[in-house]
C-alpha cells in the first residue's frame, strides 16, 4: 500500500528490512552499543558482516530517540541509518523519543541527500511498544517532517509479518487520509 503525500511516497510492505535492494538507506532499530542483537539488529548485521559492528563502535553509546549513520557493508544499501528506539514504560516520554527516531534519521537522510529510506517499526519488538500506538506515531511524526524534505522522495515501512502490515496499513491510511 502506498500514498503520495507532497511529492514524497510513504508506502508499507512486508517484507525482511535486510533485502531492500531498492532503497538507498535502511533504518536498524538499534541497541544503543550499535551490536548485533536479535529482531532486526539481528537481521541487518548477519547480512551486512562484521564491518557494520566495528563501523559503529565508535559511534556508540546513542540515547533513546538519536540516530547515527554507517555504511551498508554487506547489505544492498549504501547506507544503515541505527536509531535507538525507546523502551516501552521505561525511557520517557516514549512517545516523544519515538518520534525524535524517525525525525532524526530523516534529518540524516537529508543531510546525505539519500532519496530512499526504508524503516522497520521502531520500538515495537523487545522494547514493547504497542504496535498500533508506535504505528500511528510513526506515520504522524513522518507527515509532519515530510515539507521539510528536498532529497528524500520514497519512505517504506518493511513490517514483519501479516498483523503487523494490517496495523500500519490502517495508521497510513488514519494520518494521510488515503
Amino acid at each position: 500500500m502506498k500514498i503520495e503525500f507532497l511529492k514524497v511516497t510513504v508506502e508499507c510492505i512486508a517484507g525482511d528490512i535486510a533485502a531492500q535492494p531498492d532503497m538507498a538507506a535502511v533504518v536498524n532499530a538499534a541497541n544503543a552499543q550499535l551490536k548485533t542483537g536479535g529482531g532486526v539488529a539481528g537481521a541487518l548485521h548477519r547480512a551486512a558482516g562484521s564491518g557494520l559492528e566495528e563501523e559503529g563502535r565508535p559511534l556508540a553509546p546513542i540515547k533513546p530517540g538519536q540516530a547515527v549513520i554507517t555504511g551498508g557493508h554487506n547489505l544492498p544499501n549504501r547506507y544503515v541509518i541505527h536509531c535507538l528506539g525507546p523502551v516501552y514504560g521505561i525511557d520517557k516520554p516514549e512517545d516523544k523519543l519515538l518520534a525524535d527516531c524517525y525525525k532524526n534519521a530523516l534529518k540524516i537522510a537529508e543531510e546525505k541527500r539519500i532519496d530512499s529510506i526504508a524503516f522497520p517499526s521502531i520500538s515495537t519488538g523487545a522494547f514493547g511498544y504497542p504496535m498500533k500506538d508506535a504505528a500511528e506515531m510513526a506515520f504522524k511524526t513522518v507527515k509532519e517532517v515530510i515539507p521539510a524534505l528536498n532529497n528524500v522522495k520514497l519512505i517504506r515501512f518493511v513490517l514483519h509479518g501479516s498483523e503487523a502490515l494490517g496495523i500500519h496499513k490502517e495508521a497510513l491510511n488514519k494520518t494521510f487520509g488515503g
